[in-house]
């Protein structure tokens, strides 16, 4: 079963992947479908991250949503709860977010997120100026959406040229991802 959603999640990649780049060059295709319900729950996702809301953080993920993040996986929601969501909300709450382009592709009970996100601020006392990068996938469960992939990715715009991984938006730099 497992094999079969990393199957589909990779095919749904691909044929998204295909879908987005039709509109990259327009202004008005930067931001497409966030009326949709799939839209809605990332975008609350993300306000309860950056409102520090566990609890309604924690209710937007499948419980074996899986999330890559600095070359590691986390395998479910309650271990991601446990290890990196709090440390992800105080850097959320400390950081400016604005996106830059957000598109969601709603395939049946299967829809894809991809983001552009550029990010600022003071974090740990040093100045940030990022641009990341993030793929969600959510599956239509009993009726509700619920996220069960995520992919995070930012590139430094000033400063170190390294790139750095994340889970949502806690950095961890590496040499790769």
């Amino acid at each position: 079963m497992k094999i079969q959603k990393l199957l589909l999640i990779s095919t749904l990649l691909i044929s998204y992947s295909a879908w987005s780049h039709s509109n990259i060059d327009s202004k008005d295709g930067m931001m497409k479908n966030l009326d949709t319900t799939a839209a809605k729950v990332v975008i609350l996702f993300h306000k309860a991250l950056q409102t520090s809301d566990k609890k309604l953080a924690r209710m937007h993920l499948a419980n074996d949503v899986q999330i890559f993040e600095g070359g590691k996986v986390e395998r479910s929601a309650d271990q991601y709860t446990h290890h990196h969501m709090l440390a992800d909300m105080k850097y959320l709450v400390a950081m400016k977010s604005e996106i830059l382009e957000h598109k969601v592709n709603v395939m049946g009970n299967t829809a894809i997120s991809l983001s552009r996100t550029h990010i600022t601020g003071t974090f740990k006392d040093k100045e940030r100026d990022y641009q990341g990068m993030e793929t969600m996938v959510l599956e239509k469960q009993h009726g509700e959406w619920k996220i069960i992939h995520i992919h995070g990715l930012i590139n430094t715009i000033r400063g170190s040229s390294s790139l750095t991984c994340l889970s949502f938006s806690f950095i961890k730099t590496i040499s790769h991802c």
